[in-house]
């Protein structure tokens, strides 16, 4: 049993609340066990100089984790002048994984400005930026749709995300920080409503894993993203 008490395939509480904050076009606060995240989507009718003149939009993303969002307080990044790999690597995941659900023809010259703050960590807070963010992304063309800036939503599909490991060759889902620190395989994996893959992103941090492995690591990841766009679905569809 795990030390939460979960079942090996049992999901944290998921909470996903929207119109979190005033001023964004779509904002909500996901809260996945113990890990918190603001997710925000900002509209922005322009895009980068690379696409200027090509008649397609661009969603892109930042992530940030509060100093005292961990258990010891970390420097802002902003003070030390730069970001580390991780929060690039984090960002920029999240950034392509919404790019892959939106037609951005069909978006327009628009830039869709999602940024992701950490305010409690407890694992998972790439999967659960991922998956708040669909929301917040969600909400904000909503808005703009409502304001007859554009026509037809461009999301195509929805996206979420999970993590899973490997410990004592138990396979667990949604890995909080205690079990992600002592996994021998830690996996992220993001997909698709309909059941596309995004990103599988596997690590052996002990003992390498096997195929059959990795394979029951993927089953267990689709019946949890299926949980979650439940979730995320029960909620759009309140609109």
């Amino acid at each position: 049993m795990r030390l939460s008490q979960r079942k090996n395939n049992e999901l944290r509480s998921i909470e996903i609340i929207r119109n979190y904050t005033k001023h964004a076009e779509g904002s909500v606060l996901i809260k996945c066990g113990d890990t918190h995240v603001i997710c925000t989507a900002s509209i922005e009718q322009n895009v980068p100089s690379f696409l200027k003149g090509k008649n397609q939009g661009w969603v892109t993303a930042e992530y940030g984790m509060l100093p005292r969002s961990t258990s010891i307080r970390m420097t802002r990044e902003s003070s030390k002048g730069k970001q580390s790999g991780r929060t690039q690597e984090i960002q920029r995941l999240i950034g392509r994984s919404l790019r892959s659900i939106i037609d951005l023809k069909k978006l327009g010259e628009i830039t869709i400005q999602i940024d992701c703050d950490v305010i409690q960590a407890d694992g998972g807070t790439r999967t659960a930026s991922i998956t708040g963010a669909y929301v917040a992304l969600h909400d904000a063309i909503q808005n703009i749709i409502n304001k007859g800036i554009i026509k037809d939503s461009p999301i195509i599909d929805s996206i979420a995300a999970i993590s899973l490991g490997v410990k004592d060759s138990d396979i667990l889902l949604d890995l909080d920080y205690a079990e992600d620190s002592t996994c021998d395989t830690d996996m992220n994996i993001v997909m698709t409503g309909s059941g596309k893959f995004v990103e599988i992103q596997g690590t052996a941090e002990g003992v390498a894993f096997t195929r059959d492995e990795m394979n029951n690591l993927i089953d267990m990841a689709e019946q949890g993203i299926k949980q979650l766009t439940v979730i995320q679905n029960s909620l759009i569809l309140l609109d």
